[in-house]
């Protein structure tokens, strides 16, 4: 069913009438990432977000975003607002002149590094504004674990998309080991993949997982990051998942919502990754933008809402606490009193303890670079050898030198800068 008869169904349920008069105003169209009980609260949030003119929203949620939006763009059918997590792409379908410049009132939302300085037509224009922010650079732990040599807790599977907590992994070591000057050389293309320092990060890796049977690593390449479902069918974590018998996990801040009790603990990861003192308030962040795709100005309208501090507030109090959004910038909502030891963690870190916040290395990527790095990964993880690890970063370094060939040919397009901040 294409986007224009399914919202036009949509506006047709909504007036209760039969038929469908030809004034009726299609809904805006929103795709996003969240599903689940996040996808509730977003829609939720949508469906009070009152504009003043009478329009009303349809959300869709998928874990399929990226095949989702191409296949709605190859259709010429894309929906009015996109929120994706990736720069990489949102970079790709602003050179391709898909996405709409932000009007300037939304644009003094564009807070770096989750918008870096991009360059199009010879001119630095604002193409997202973040809606959410992710804190990562964390470990989480069983609360009384012993506090020496940590067993890591690994769940490599997500779909499409399998590979991803492992690059989280190299990108905190080449953070934390090498630092942020370097980090973004890396992210944007600009650093060889076979560096040493980007090499120390893969070695690295393999050491602090350890020695390995066939089987635990199976069983990582196969387990999703959330862990094995309990009997309710909702994931319960790695942590808690039978056949991990792991006291820590690396994983961003998103995860607290299957770890929501007080038995489990989080901290930062730099202790953990083997770098010195002058990086430890450095931390990778990731994030979820909007962007529109529509020419009709209640799009831009839109975004501006969700990004305000009011539209904010409504989608915080749509949302169960173990799902409830960060936001960029220092201008979030703080936890309640009755939040969560880990909530209050998160946020302080976040919006204080931070140092240097650096955006996640892999979602700065062109998409087919990005790509390789998940499927490099996942071959690692399953040989960590010397000479399997010189092949990958062989690989990878080809592909970062073709995509930088095929995108340096239009002298009024750079790339985003900065994306450390």
């Amino acid at each position: 069913m294409s986007r224009a008869l399914r919202v036009l169904l949509v506006a047709c349920l909504l007036v209760l009438v039969p038929g469908c008069g030809t004034d009726t105003r299609d809904p805006l169209v929103v795709l996003g990432p969240w599903t689940g009980e996040e996808g509730k609260a977003f829609e939720a949030a949508l469906d009070k977000l009152d504009d003043g003119t009478g329009r009303t929203y349809t959300y869709e949620g998928t874990r399929s975003l990226r095949e989702t939006l191409v296949s709605q763009l190859e259709a010429d059918d894309p929906p009015d607002v996109a929120v994706l997590n990736s720069i990489g792409e949102l970079t790709e379908y602003a050179r391709r002149d898909r996405l709409k410049p932000l009007d300037t009132e939304t644009a003094q939302r564009a807070y770096p590094p989750w918008v870096p300085v991009l360059i199009v037509d010879n001119k630095a224009r604002p193409y997202w504004v973040p809606l959410k922010a992710d804190l990562k650079s964390l470990v989480w732990s069983k609360r009384g674990a012993p506090d020496g040599r940590p067993t890591w807790c690994v769940g490599l599977a997500s779909q499409a998309t399998s590979g991803w907590p492992g690059t989280d992994w190299i990108e905190d070591l080449v953070l934390h080991q090498a630092g942020p000057a370097l980090y973004d050389e890396w992210a944007r293309g600009l650093l060889d993949w076979r560096d040493p320092a980007v090499a120390r990060a893969w070695t690295t890796w393999a050491k602090l997982l350890g020695k390995r049977s066939p089987e635990s690593v199976e069983r990582s390449l196969t387990t999703s990051f959330e862990g094995v479902p309990g009997s309710d069918g909702q994931p319960r974590g790695l942590l808690g998942s039978p056949g991990f018998a792991c006291t820590h996990e690396h994983q961003s801040a998103f995860i607290r919502y299957v770890y929501a009790g007080d038995d489990v603990t989080v901290e930062p990861s730099a202790r953990y990754l083997d770098g010195p003192a002058a990086y430890r308030d450095a931390f990778e962040v990731a994030g979820d933008m909007a962007a529109v795709f529509s020419d009709d100005p209640d799009a831009q309208q839109l975004v501006e809402r969700l990004s305000s501090p009011a539209g904010r507030e409504l989608w915080w109090a749509e949302a169960d606490p173990a799902v409830r959004p960060l936001f960029p910038a220092t201008a979030g909502l703080s936890p309640p009193a009755s939040a969560t030891p880990v909530e209050k963690k998160i946020d302080s870190l976040l919006t204080s303890g931070a140092r240097i916040l650096c955006f996640d290395a892999s979602d700065v990527m062109p998409p087919e670079l990005r790509d390789a790095f998940h499927r490099a990964v996942l071959e690692f993880f399953r040989d960590p050898t010397q000479r399997q690890l010189d092949s990958l970063l062989q690989q990878l370094e080809t592909v970062r030198v073709q995509v930088n060939r095929d995108s340096g040919t239009d002298p009024t397009f750079r790339p985003p800068q900065d994306i450390c901040e």
